[in-house]
């Protein structure tokens, strides 16, 4: 994505373009691997340090707000963050903590009585295990 894109994005989503949620963004288009708010920092300010860590959380929750960007929960670890538009699940690995893209498929939704006054926004699976770069460890172990 390039730099009118990610402008476009944002403005579309009703996010002001400012120029650390714009390194925020472009962190996250750049790396495919899903990193932690602090990497996310880190990264970012190795560029241009005048953002600051809260700034950084900030922009990280508004844009999880605006559905630019998807929060990943990791048991006992910091929540990840990815930012591919693609709908897609994930897979992470109970010993090392990797989190990996899975390819989509639907979800059916429940059936609405069996929610009650819920509504759905949308389903999204998590598979946990071990990774395959840890799974043969355990094997061997």
């Amino acid at each position: 994505m390039d730099a009118e894109a990610i402008k476009r994005s944002l403005e579309g989503s009703g996010l002001r373009c400012t120029p650390q949620r714009y390194a925020v963004m472009a962190f996250l288009m750049e790396h495919s691997r899903h990193a932690t708010a602090a990497e996310i920092f880190e990264g970012v300010n190795r560029l241009d340090p005048r953002s600051s860590r809260a700034t950084t959380y900030n922009n990280l929750r508004d844009l999880v707000q605006a559905g630019l960007v998807r929060e990943v929960a990791v048991e006992g670890r910091a929540a990840r963050f990815d930012a591919k538009g693609t709908p897609h699940h994930h897979f992470i690995c109970d010993r090392c903590g990797n989190v990996e893209d899975l390819e989509w498929y639907d979800v059916p939704k429940p059936r609405s009585r069996s929610l009650g006054k819920r509504i759905v926004r949308e389903c999204e699976l998590i598979f946990r295990g071990l990774c395959a770069k840890c799974a043969p460890r355990r094997a061997a172990g």
